[in-house]
């Protein structure tokens, strides 16, 4: 029985309008990845690697090619549609954190179950549960400022474990970590 990659892209390409020239980042790309499977993309900086990210998690549109992600492709789906398969099915973790400085860290890694439409004690137990997993259990209440980069980026990690998605794609995760930790 085969079975279809949990993350598809089709020829996916994208470009750049520069004021004098167009500037192609990434042509042609082709990529089949399977449930429980793990993926490294190594590169210079510069070289295309958060593009596609960006593109793979519907955040980006393609100049060209498609990305299907648990069978549904993004250009099928709407703005709202888009967000909603998002939130279901992907987790994100940025090269840098982007955490709400007003709410803690707890309030943080939970907003991905409450606009998913979980309960708030649902969505507070499964954040406090997966704080405790990254070493943050005693600080559930600490909002971003009180936390270090490292303590940051775990919460952000955190986030983009919670709501159990079918897909996890990382921009250098580990970058603000120590090494025992980013183990």
């Amino acid at each position: 029985m085969t079975t279809k990659p949990i993350l598809q892209a089709n020829a996916l390409s994208r470009k750049y309008q520069q004021p004098d020239t167009e500037l192609s980042v990434l042509d042609g790309i082709n990529l089949d990845i399977n449930r429980g499977e793990t993926l490294a993309i190594n590169g210079v900086s510069g070289s295309g690697k958060t593009t596609l990210l960006n593109l793979l998690g519907g955040l980006d549109d393609p100049s060209a090619g498609s990305v299907h992600v648990c069978g549904t492709d993004w250009n099928d789906l709407d703005t709202s549609a888009r967000a909603a398969w998002r939130n279901q099915h992907i987790g994100f973790v940025y090269q840098f954190h982007h955490l709400l400085g007003e709410f803690s860290a707890l309030e943080n890694v939970a907003l991905p179950c409450l606009i998913g439409g979980a309960s708030v004690a649902a969505a507070r137990n499964r954040a406090s549960k997966l704080l405790a997993r990254v070493g943050l259990g005693e600080r559930l209440n600490h909002q971003p400022a009180a936390l270090s980069g490292g303590e940051r980026q775990r919460v952000a990690i955190a986030r983009a474990l919670v709501t159990e998605p079918s897909v996890v794609l990382m921009d250098e995760p580990t970058g603000n970590l120590d090494p025992t930790t980013a183990a």
